[in-house]
């Protein structure tokens, strides 16, 4: 790192030095760490390193005053005795600042509970102490002007630091204006990025403001928690701290996460007095620790806070060294402010931009003697061509950047300077003007083409709209959807048919998406316009898409086909589409079948009120099967096992819908002994003889699921039947009443001892048998008792496995074989194709002998 030599910013190289070489005010002792009795479900403070950090805090002689602006304090809490100063209510004035809700005693304690006092929990800084500036209602909402009111009166009033848990999604000049008002006095304010994993919010989207968001305890960012480049760091997302009333709970949210920076800002504060707002910013973010990428990135800011290094290091002159080359360039936000130097007229510092959309950044640099400064910007790995440099009465350049990385090079106008040079630097992003503009007014509205689009458009500029113009020559019907990456835009839709009345739409909120309903639209103009609510004017860095979803009416491609003479053929598994142009329209289709099958007539129809219906006949016009809608939208399923042969099919409707379009499908699934679900299994042969056989059926469904596990009820029914099982006597199981399906069966199978219970005396008919049981129970079937010598026949079962002897017999009669790998798995579950196949072979081997 480079060392500090000259500074000429608000303090003197006295204090610099004192600064640079950890020198500060000395102090009788230094905090001891907390033996508080709760202190052990305060996990964040271990993240953060609080035990580190006190030793390094050292007891300063004055209080610091942290205001925070909330719901209030519980004023009365025993944690937080003595850790008070007078504050205010906004909302009531003639009240104390009494919590209503909760939240601000949460925020309070994370700060300033009382350290070693025999109860409760302890606050990150035992020098600071709270002013309790009620702004928000009980229910924790708020505005910008309590807000704003609340800044001023902290730092009118002697506080320090100002702790901001209440986020806006809009930028506004007021509120800008107050902080700035903040930083010109030397107040620090810390905010909460947001809970709602979008944009950060503001107050913390200042540049001057620290925007902290929230770390899960497996040290990433938590979803939730808002990032973006107007994030600084991140803190612990979940606290346990005093809750109103007197007690303690555990809260989370990064208005959680806030005050752990805010109390660690405290401690630094106590223990250089003399450092400004930046410079504690920077200290804060230079001894964050890295959780994701080195540097800066969107997710995690510089990293989460560390407490101890915060008081153990001394602030850098150029934190960002060593960016003396290209490829050692920084990552610099692109809202943000930071401090550097430059160690001589040859010193070139690199930074690397990662614009989130094509636009402008904005560049303020300012030298601390007022020095030229040179930037250089490289883009697509090409240097442009021109390089800014700035002077006393233009500090600002603004490039054009591409999203994605930009890079740029600062350096002093004057090579030969040999004195250090300070300087900040602060960015600002301009998004892109989007390809329709100028079309701000009505009559500049951008004409579109009269079809089904999609159009992705940007707020560049204050008070920015966009207006659009359709010319449609057909009648049909429109729907507009628009939708928008960031929360900070709450879109407005609005449509006009020239020379009529307008329409709005506005029925959600900020980043939600607004759906027009079904507009039916006759021939004409009609404009379009896209807007921010009109309480959000200005220029926001985001996009919004606007979906425009056009359907003339449409024209039948089956017609003519109202007679069966007429009838279009359907192609099997293809979707037809058709219109009903008229409550006398009747549309018919034929197909034809190769082969005995499951069919399966659907018919799709849309944003439809009337009743449609559609039924099926055979070659002879004999009726087969019908189904209706009902007057309902969606899909209808009419399904017969049919044979071979040439079917018809007639749609017809109560309602004329000339702007939809519905959609009929014949699906087919062949059937192979009343299954549609064995053709080309390789079990099929086996699962159909057994069909044949009647040890198995179909019934109403038509599947076998031959790759589903088989359960032991299951395996005695098609034992049952396959061999033919007759003598019963009474199953004494408690898990198997005489109501259960497979009743019998159990009974008949436990009987012939081919299939027994468990050693608790229960069947368990719902359990899947495993290979290994199902070779068991076949080999009981067959009389097997198993062999004993020679070697396991496959390479996963050990010679004392307890079912080895039954594989080596039906291995070596060759009633069994294992995979191609050698394994044989037994503890893996049967499949019903598996124990059909088994069976099949088994039942026909004994009917032969028979």
């Amino acid at each position: 790192m480079k060392p500090i030599l000259r500074y000429k910013w608000m303090y003197g190289i006295i204090g610099m030095l004192v600064i640079v070489l950890g020198l500060g005010t000395s102090y009788a002792k230094a905090y001891s760490v907390s033996s508080d009795p709760m202190r052990i479900k305060q996990t964040y403070l271990d993240q953060i390193h609080m035990d580190q950090a006190w030793p390094e805090a050292g007891m300063s002689e004055e209080p610091l005053i942290v205001a925070v602006v909330d719901t209030g304090v519980d004023l009365d809490h025993p944690d937080l005795e003595g850790r008070l100063v007078p504050g205010t209510n906004l909302l009531n004035p003639q009240a104390k600042p009494m919590d209503d809700n909760g939240h601000g005693t949460n925020v309070a304690g994370v700060i300033a509970a009382k350290m070693n006092n025999d109860k409760g929990i302890a606050g990150i800084a035992p020098n600071a102490r709270i002013m309790p500036i009620k702004a928000l209602e009980a229910d924790g909402t708020g505005g910008e002007t309590k807000l704003g009111e609340g800044i001023r009166y902290a730092v009118d009033h002697g506080a320090k630091i100002v702790v901001l848990s209440l986020g806006l999604n809009k930028y506004s000049s007021y509120m800008a204006g107050t902080v700035r008002y903040a930083e010109e006095r030397g107040v620090l304010l810390v905010a909460a990025s947001g809970n709602e994993g979008g944009s950060v919010k503001y107050p913390a989207a200042y540049p001057t403001v620290l925007a902290v968001g929230g770390m899960t305890a497996g040290r990433q960012a938590d979803v939730r928690s808002n990032y973006g480049p107007d994030l600084d760091l991140v803190a612990p997302w979940s606290v346990y701290t005093t809750a109103r009333g007197g007690g303690y709970e555990n809260k989370e949210g990064t208005s959680m996460a806030a005050p752990q920076v805010a109390g660690a800002a405290a401690l630094l504060w106590g223990k250089f007095s003399y450092l400004e707002p930046w410079q504690v910013r920077e200290m804060i973010k230079q001894t964050a620790e890295d959780l994701g990428q080195t540097g800066w990135d969107a997710a995690t800011g510089y990293g989460l806070l560390r407490a101890d290094r915060l008081l153990k290091e001394s602030l850098l002159g150029d934190r960002f060294e060593p960016n003396d080359e290209r490829n050692q360039a920084r990552m610099l936000p692109v809202h943000t402010m930071v401090h550097a130097d430059f160690s001589s007229g040859a010193d070139i510092d690199w930074y690397k931009i990662d614009s989130p959309y094509d636009g402008y950044v904005k560049l303020v640099v300012k030298s601390s003697d007022a020095s030229p400064v040179s930037i250089r910007h490289i883009q697509d790995n090409k240097e442009a061509e021109d390089v800014f440099i700035t002077d006393p009465k233009s500090r600002t350049v603004t490039l054009p950047v591409k999203k994605g990385i930009n890079e740029i090079s600062l350096r002093l106008s004057d090579p030969n300077e040999v004195q250090p040079i300070t300087y900040s630097v602060q960015t600002e992003f301009l998004i892109y003007s989007d390809a329709f503009e100028d079309n701000d007014k009505q009559y500049k509205a951008s004409a579109l083409p009269a079809r089904s689009q999609v159009v992705k458009g940007t707020f560049h500029q204050e008070n920015d709209q966009d207006w659009f113009v359709i010319s449609f020559d057909k009648s049909g019907t429109l729907r507009l959807k628009t939708s928008v990456d960031t929360a900070r835009i709450d879109p407005v839709v609005l449509i006009q048919k020239k020379g009529e009345k307008s329409t709005t739409f506005d029925q959600f909120g900020e980043g939600t998406t607004e759906v027009t309903s079904l507009l039916n639209i006759m021939p004409g103009e009609y404009y379009i316009r896209i807007s921010n609510v009109k309480d959000n004017t200005q220029p926001v860095m985001g996009e919004y898409t606007l979906e425009v979803d056009y359907t003339p009416k449409l024209i039948d491609p089956n017609e003519p086909n109202d007679k069966p003479y007429q009838a279009a053929t359907l192609a099997l598994h293809v979707d037809h589409p058709g219109v009903i142009d008229s409550a006398r329209d009747v549309d018919w289709f034929q197909f034809t079948l190769e082969q005995e099958s499951l069919v399966q007539l659907n018919l799709r129809l849309p944003q439809f009120g009337g009743d449609a219906s559609f039924k099926l006949y055979d070659h002879a016009l004999g009726g087969i099967g019908s189904e209706s809608t009902k007057g309902m939208a969606g899909n209808f399923i009419l399904e017969r096992r049919l044979p071979a042969g040439l079917y018809y099919i007639k749609l017809q409707s109560e309602q004329t819908a000339t702007e939809i379009m519905y959609e009929l499908n014949a699906s087919t699934m062949p059937l192979v002994a009343g299954f549609s679900d064995i053709h080309g299994h390789w079990a099929e042969n086996a699962i159909a003889d057994l069909a044949r056989d009647q040890v198995v059926g179909g019934g109403e469904s038509y599947r076998f699921e031959p790759d589903q596990p088989i359960t032991r009820a299951e395996a005695a029914v098609m034992l049952s039947n396959g061999f033919r099982l007759e003598r019963i006597k009474p199953a004494e199981y408690p898990d198997v009443s005489k109501s259960h399906w497979a009743y019998h069966a159990i009974a008949k199978t436990t009987l012939a001892g081919y299939m027994d219970g468990y050693e608790d005396g229960h069947f368990r008919p719902d359990q899947p048998l495993t290979r290994m049981e199902m070779t068991r129970v076949l080999a009981n079937a067959m009389g097997m008792a198993g062999k004993y010598r020679g070697r396991s026949p496959y390479r996963d079962v050990a010679d004392d496995y307890w079912g080895v002897g039954i594989l080596k017999q039906m291995a070596l009669d060759n009633w069994i074989r294992g995979f191609p790998d050698g394994t044989y798995r037994p503890d893996v579950k049967a499949t019903r194709a598996e124990f059909a196949a088994l069976l099949s072979r088994f039942t026909h081997s004994v009917g032969k002998k028979r």
